[in-house]
Formats: C-alpha cells, sequence, structure tokens
C-alpha cells in the first residue's frame, strides 16, 4: 500500500514559481503560508460477528493563506498546479487589501523528530486485518458467556505535510496514526450494559494488533461491561469527588484547556481573560500542553503553520502563566507563538488549539485520597461532555465510577455526571496523586468545525464540592 514519498515541488509545481505566487498572495501582509498536504487512511470495523465497514481514503490539496491584522484569506484545492495556485492567490489577497503589514519573522527550525516515517497501514496485510478482528469477536465471547455483541475497529492513516513560507523555508512532516477500539455489551436476566477500550499512538500497528495486547483490551472492555451491570443508580447532589488518573483528564481538557487557547482570551471570550499572572487554581496544579512527547497521539514535531512543538506551561503552582498561541494570535498579543497552530487539513485554517495536555504529580497517596472521602464519587472513567468556553461550566457523564462512604469503595454507579465550571473546580482541588498518568491514546478534540488528534493526562484528584447529577431517590 506504501507509495513514493510525497514531493509537490518535484512532480506538480515548480518550487520557486510557487514561492513568487505566495509573496504575491502576501505582500503587504502580516503572515501566510502555503500548506500542501496527501493523506491515506483506512478504517475496518468488526461488529455483532460481521464486517461492518472496510474504507479506505486518499486525498491531497494545498491551502494557501494571508492575514492582516485580524484577517485572514484563505483559499484550497484539491489540484495541485500553478492554474489553481494562482486562483488561490487572487482570493487570499481579499485579506491584505491595500496592504501596509509588516511580514512576521520565520518559525524556528527544528532537527527533532518525534515520531517515525512508516506507513501504519503496512503493519498487516487487509486480511489480516480482518482475521484479527474476528479473533477479537470470537475471545471476547469466550471469555464470559454473558458477552451478547462485540465491536471492533482498527484505523491507521499517514499524513504527509509541506509547508512553504514566504521567506523561503520550506518546512515537512511525515505523521502517521494508529489506533485500536474494542467495546463489548453483556447481558443477564434482561439488562443488558456495554464496555469500552481503546488505545493507539504516532506508531505502527503491529504492537496495536500483537495478541498480547488486544487481548488485554478486550479483558479491560469486559471488566466495565460487567462493572455497569452490577452498577446502581447514581446519587445526586453537591459532593466531594476522586477522579482517577489519565483518561478523567479530558475534563481538564475541556473545563480548562480550550479556556486557555491564545484566541478565547484575545477576544475576551474565556472565563481565564486578562487574568495573566494570578492565582487560579489551587497551590500545587500546575498544568502543561506538551506537543514533544514522542509517539503520542497530540504530539506534533511541527505545527501546521512551520513552528517546532514546545513544552508549554500553563498553570504554574496555581497560577496562570501562558496560554496556547498559533503565530496570528502571539502576534496580536505580542507574545510569542508556542507551537499550537494546527487545522485538520488542507482545506481548513489553523488556529490556536492543544497538543497533550495534562496536569503534573504532586505528592499525595491515591489510596489515602479516597479514604478521606467521607460520602462522594470516585470517578475512574469518563464519556462524552460538555463545555461552554466563555463560563467554563461543563457537564460530563462518567463511564465507570463508585460511591464512596466513609472511605470505603462501595458499589458501582450508572448514569452519573460531573457538573460545575472550569475555574471553581481548579480552586476546589485539595489534594493531587502521585500517580500522573497520560491517557491511552484514543483522543480527539473539536473546535469550530476541525478535528485534531489530541492526548490528555493527570494523577488522581480530589475535588471539593462538584454537583453529582444521578437519578437515585
Amino acid at each position: 500500500m506504501s507509495s513514493a514519498p510525497f514531493r509537490p515541488f518535484e512532480t506538480m509545481l515548480d518550487q520557486s514559481t510557487a514561492l513568487s505566487l505566495l509573496r504575491e498572495a502576501v505582500a503587504g501582509a502580516d503572515d501566510g503560508e502555503l500548506f500542501l498536504e496527501r493523506s491515506r487512511s483506512e478504517v475496518l470495523s468488526f461488529d455483532d460477528g460481521r464486517l461492518k465497514t472496510a474504507s479506505y481514503d486518499a486525498s491531497e490539496g494545498f491551502g494557501l493563506r494571508a492575514v492582516r491584522a485580524e484577517t485572514a484569506g484563505y483559499a484550497h484545492s484539491t489540484t495541485i498546479d500553478e492554474h489553481a495556485l494562482r486562483r488561490a492567490v487572487a482570493t487570499a489577497r481579499l485579506a491584505v487589501g491595500s496592504g501596509g503589514g509588516t511580514l512576521a519573522p520565520a518559525p524556528a527550525r527544528t532537527n527533532r523528530k518525534l515520531y517515525g516515517d512508516e506507513d501504519p497501514m503496512d503493519g498487516a496485510t487487509f486480511p489480516a486485518k480482518i482475521d484479527i478482528l474476528k479473533e477479537i469477536d470470537a475471545y471476547a465471547r469466550a471469555l464470559d458467556k454473558r458477552v451478547v455483541q462485540v465491536s471492533a475497529t482498527i484505523s491507521a492513516s499517514h499524513q504527509e505535510v509541506v509547508i512553504l513560507r514566504p521567506e523561503g523555508e520550506l518546512v515537512t512532516d511525515i505523521r502517521p496514526m494508529s489506533r485500536l477500539n474494542v467495546s463489548v455489551i453483556v447481558e443477564e436476566n434482561g439488562r443488558r450494559e456495554s464496555g469500552g477500550t481503546g488505545s493507539g499512538g504516532r506508531t505502527g500497528l503491529l504492537g496495536l494488533i500483537s495478541p498480547a495486547h488486544w487481548q488485554s483490551q478486550v479483558a479491560e472492555a469486559l471488566r466495565i461491561a460487567l462493572i455497569n451491570l452490577a452498577a446502581e443508580p447514581a446519587p445526586a447532589g453537591v459532593m466531594d469527588v476522586v477522579l482517577g488518573p489519565g483518561w478523567p483528564g479530558i475534563l481538564l481538557h475541556e473545563a480548562i484547556g480550550h479556556g486557555l487557547e491564545g484566541d478565547f482570551n484575545r477576544k475576551g471570550s474565556s472565563a481565564f481573560a486578562g487574568l495573566m499572572g494570578q492565582q487560579i487554581a489551587a497551590k500545587g496544579v500546575t498544568v502543561l500542553d506538551d506537543g514533544t512527547i514522542p509517539d503520542r497521539r497530540g504530539s506534533i514535531t511541527v505545527d501546521d503553520e512551520g513552528t517546532p512543538s514546545q513544552r508549554n506551561v500553563l498553570i504554574e503552582d496555581g497560577i496562570l502563566v501562558g496560554y496556547m498561541q498559533d503565530r496570528q494570535n502571539a502576534r496580536l498579543m505580542g507574545v510569542p507563538a508556542t507551537g499550537n497552530g494546527r487545522r485538520q487539513s488542507f482545506a481548513h485554517i489553523p488556529m490556536p488549539r492543544m497538543t497533550n495536555t495534562f496536569m503534573l504529580a504532586g505528592d499525595a497517596d491515591p489510596a489515602s485520597m479516597v479514604a478521606d472521602l467521607k460520602d462522594g464519587i470516585y470517578a475512574v472513567g469518563f464519556g462524552g461532555g460538555q463545555v461552554d468556553i466563555t463560563s467554563g461550566k461543563f457537564v460530563f457523564s462518567c463511564t465507570e465510577a463508585y460511591r464512596v462512604r466513609n472511605g470505603v469503595v462501595g458499589s458501582p454507579v450508572k448514569g452519573a455526571t460531573l457538573i460545575g465550571d472550569g475555574a471553581t473546580a481548579l480552586k476546589q482541588i485539595r489534594a493531587i496523586g502521585n500517580d500522573l498518568r497520560l491517557d491511552p491514546g484514543i483522543g480527539n478534540c473539536g473546535k469550530a468545525g476541525q478535528w485534531v488528534p489530541v492526548g490528555v493526562g493527570q494523577p488522581s484528584l480530589l475535588i471539593g464540592g462538584l454537583t453529582v447529577g444521578g437519578s437515585a431517590a
């Protein structure tokens, strides 16, 4: 399935002509770039004993941007040639108007590479992948007679990026991605419950589809389903909550992370706007966005403007010290770009986005944190959630949670939702565990209609006074 490397300036466009046209587009502008991309992806899904989806997608194209002040002109095309580029120049020029801007300095260079160039889709043949999905289905059903449905998905993608800057710099990146998801439904006495798990990253598929790995994923999905099968209705009310490590960091990502993206703060629409240098969280809370962790799902060698990714400190010991920035918002706010200018594809304009966002560990023993919980919830797994960026208010559903009374973990609860707002929740953190964990590599983040892969993480956290929504009387 491999193909020749993506070299558009050898086969589709003359580089000197493209540079001349790019410079014409950004004449009198503050910034701009020509972003060229070729991507391929494959998804195979096995559901209820049969192959449900087998898809392969390939696309290529370019996006041309010219930026002046707060305005950006953007044009994109699935045809990479001089004629399409000239038409894009005319469109992008509309944002520049009469000009008057000063072209921003180029991004710094980097020789760092955070992941390999291998194509994840080459890890196994198409028939072999189907056989693995069949094995997953059979294995799950053999583990427990209560399993009535199994779903498994293998997905992989290979993205090649070339960024031409107006100053003549050429930045390239090859970005692999792979993922395995497993979910099961169990039934007992007429009651059905589900459990699911997944893993992935910027690596090949071989590690994910090895028997040792997928068998552990099946066992975990079954464990969660059986816990939910025994779950009681969740209580409702204001109570203390202990969040487990790892994937529960999705609450941090949504309720806090988006509010620390530069565009929301420049426009004053974030709950954290205007609070730079102030104490916005409990002492000991340090939050990072780090795109430099090797092979992680949210990592990027360079962002989609050509800026090298960085390890950015956002909150340090409870004090707001930084925002995540693309080049446009950084320039307008008078601060450096942080390597967070990301886009879904060549058909989308870049904007400030998270990479891997997580809270550093503290020194509390997680078991002691739960033991200190008098009457509350121990939330280990999370599903979907909703957040209002302006107010910071959030609602998250728990996929695995337990009732705790007098420090004793009791029955699992079903239908629990956590309700609060990010700014208040940060200040109500009472203990930070010593067990920092990153998520298993399954995160996607949506913003303004664009989706990008991300990572999350956190240690165990004790948060006081969250509202728990539930159906128990």
